[in-house]
């Protein structure tokens, strides 16, 4: 496997199973999202990976984020778009490896996982069905430059975002709802009144959203 990753197995095994792929955010690491498995779809292979840069002292990150002089945080869209082809390979090995359905694969991220959800499904849209995106932004920079409209059709979005999130603002990730509809793709929208974190109302929604 091109990535480390934790993995709980279906407690209800069928010939193919989905796949509820997890995330992490900068900064964090393949435990954090992993810590609700437990409470997700029991169907589902549920797979955490640990993404591919690490920081100091600890934690690991898709890709840098920059500080120029004047503070302003801008991303490294060179290792974002690396990271996204790492993780379509990763989805090939996994299919290949476990009893998955390869037509129900979901993405779920949170920060720079819901960033790289976004561009992973809208560049290999035959590898995903479903993608949650939690207190990300949709990155115009690392998307196809062309998309085939119909190629995306099927795709499904449940975008979230705290209302006073700190990190990225709210305003950010509203930008990702026309944009996807723009693309004539389905999205759900909710914002809950937290920081740049998944409220509890949030997980219920996004459960009964893939559970629908």
């Amino acid at each position: 496997m091109n990535l480390y990753y934790l993995i709980q197995e279906p407690k209800i095994k069928h010939d193919k199973n989905p796949l509820l792929l997890l995330l992490h955010g900068y900064g964090s690491n393949e435990e954090d999202l992993f810590s609700f498995a437990s409470e997700l779809p029991n169907d589902s292979y549920v797979i955490s990976v640990r993404a591919p840069y690490d920081l100091q002292p600890y934690g690991h990150a898709w890709y840098a984020i920059h500080f120029d002089a004047d503070e302003n945080k801008f991303s490294d869209n060179v290792q974002a778009k690396q990271s996204v082809e790492l993780i379509a390979g990763f989805i090939e090995e996994v299919v290949k490896q476990y009893p998955i359905d390869a037509k129900n694969v979901t993405l779920i991220g949170f920060s720079q996982g819901a960033i790289l959800s976004y561009a992973t499904a809208l560049t290999y849209p035959e590898k995903v069905s479903k993608v949650v995106a939690l207190s990300g932004y949709f990155n115009q920079e690392i998307m196809p430059e062309v998309i085939d409209t119909n190629a995306i059709s099927h795709l499904k979005f449940f975008v979230s975002h705290g209302s006073v999130d700190q990190v990225i603002p709210a305003d950010w990730a509203r930008k990702a709802k026309p944009a996807l509809e723009n693309l004539g793709l389905e999205v759900e929208y909710n914002e809950y009144p937290v920081g740049h974190g998944v409220a509890p109302q949030n997980f219920f929604d996004f459960k009964n959203w893939l559970q629908r």
